[in-house]
């Protein structure tokens, strides 16, 4: 009977799985490469959903979770070396990105690659670090919370796509994603970089900010890694779910792009 019952269960979900999900009623959808239209659907979306879609997997973009994360890792362990470990990241701000520039989008996607550029009056990333090196004869460990000020954040995502088909429709899936950053200004605080002293702590801190510049320009790579992550997952849930087609007009949709 319990066999009987689980797979009356699981029969009775295919249709469910099978089908997708589509677009919220009040989201507006555009023709295929109709970058204006999808550009103003976009950022429509974002203002109007700031705790996301939990239907089409999209998350809430008031704080979004990004996976645990090494910023910096040393396979030396010579007379100087640092690992820097970021766990609990959340990252808030992306309910306030607006989206500025869109290409791709085509009836037939694999014909030209995705980019979309978007900029965020503010990012702020908050998580807790775990610190562990060696600068000649000081050794140090520690964990505090950071936090990651980045104004006037620009990013452009450009993402390849495969094809799939699923139920007679086609769906995208993300197979290569490259980020590109730039920002005005990074201020970052690490809370106990030295417990026994908070004028110390203070004055590394210090040293950081008024080195920034160098500072970003150094971590990018890493940070870059961690938004293709991210972002590939995050989108990638999102067109699981929902249906290339499904995003865009067709003959029998009464949604207008006007």
């Amino acid at each position: 009977m319990n066999k009987l019952f689980s797979l009356a269960w699981v029969c009775s979900c295919i249709p469910a799985i099978i089908s997708g999900a589509d677009l919220p009623e009040g989201v507006e959808k555009c023709h295929y490469a109709d970058s204006t239209c999808i550009i103003r659907s976009i950022n429509a979306l974002i203002k109007s959903y700031p705790m996301g879609i939990p239907e089409i997997g999209l998350p809430p973009l008031d704080a979004y979770y990004f996976p645990d994360f090494s910023l910096l890792e040393s396979s030396d362990r010579g007379p100087i070396w640092i690992n820097f470990r970021m766990r609990d990241n959340v990252n808030k701000g992306f309910n306030n990105a607006t989206i500025t520039h869109v290409e791709g989008f085509l009836r037939e996607p694999n014909q030209k690659q995705i980019v979309l550029t978007a900029r965020l009056p503010r990012l702020l990333h908050e998580a807790t670090y775990d610190m562990e090196g060696k600068f000649l004869h000081f050794a140090f460990n520690t964990t505090g919370r950071l936090s990651s000020d980045h104004q006037n954040f620009r990013i452009t995502l450009t993402i390849k796509t495969l094809v799939e088909y699923r139920n007679g429709k086609r769906y995208l899936k993300i197979y290569n994603l490259k980020p590109k950053m730039d920002l005005d200004r990074w201020i970052i605080w690490l809370d106990d970089l030295y417990k026994e002293n908070m004028d110390v702590t203070i004055l590394m801190n210090k040293v950081l900010n008024d080195n920034w510049v160098e500072c970003w320009n150094e971590l990018q790579p890493s940070i870059a890694e961690l938004f293709t992550t991210s972002f590939t997952v995050l989108l990638n849930k999102v067109f699981e779910n929902v249906a290339y087609d499904d995003m865009f007009l067709n003959d029998l949709d009464i949604r207008s792009s006007n």
